[in-house]
């Protein structure tokens, strides 16, 4: 077993922990759709927390694949991943702690819980930031590995999820959730395009 394989026998087992609670949340509310007022507010943060979701499964395999085993990458990556948790657990409501006759406003709940929802987003996104400046600082190759590109996105990543989390504004949440999420998205589907500009794959026969 390689150094990596350890790790994220560890980091992605948490993680999944994370996949688990943000479909099993979702799966809940559809058996009990007959009591829940969907809107349109916590389906948004859904897709925006699971989106963030992939990317951090991603950057296991871009930034911790040649790292060596240490004990210190396994409680940073319980840090990071832990945080994450939290933030998908309470994304959806927990539809079983509510009486059997009791209705489900997930607009009310979007508006109840959405600065631990991004802040936890947010925290988690920033250690992953802070362990590649730390890098940057020691090694030149990870300083070049901080493009213009990727300084934009953190800026635009961090102040949109920032003022959704904190702006006192619903207007200014709803344009800051908007923001992040179509930033998110474009990321995706940039990637899924230089994927097929690059002939995808042959497939193993």
């Amino acid at each position: 077993m390689s150094a990596f394989e350890f790790f994220f026998s560890f980091y992605g087992l948490l993680l999944g922990l994370s996949v688990a609670e943000l479909t099993g949340g979702f799966a809940r509310l559809l058996h009990e759709r007959h009591r829940v007022r969907f809107g349109w507010l916590t389906p948004l943060l859904a897709l925006f927390v699971a989106i963030d979701l992939v990317t951090f499964w991603n950057q296991a395999w871009r930034f911790f694949r040649d790292a060596p085993f240490n004990p210190v990458l396994l409680l940073i990556g319980l840090m990071i991943a832990a945080t994450f948790y939290v933030a998908a657990s309470i994304t959806f409501p927990r539809v079983t702690a509510e009486g059997v006759e009791t209705r489900i406003d997930l607009d009310a709940h979007f508006w109840a819980h959405r600065r631990v929802v991004f802040g936890c987003v947010l925290a988690a996104n920033a250690m992953v930031w802070l362990l590649l400046g730390a890098l940057a600082l020691v090694e030149p190759q990870w300083a070049a590995f901080w493009t213009l590109r990727l300084q934009i996105g953190v800026v635009i990543f961090a102040l949109a999820t920032a003022t959704a989390a904190f702006a006192p504004s619903r207007r200014v949440v709803i344009a800051a959730l908007l923001v992040v999420l179509a930033y998110t998205l474009w990321n995706m589907v940039r990637a899924g395009w230089l994927l097929f500009a690059a002939g995808a794959w042959s497939p193993s026969l």
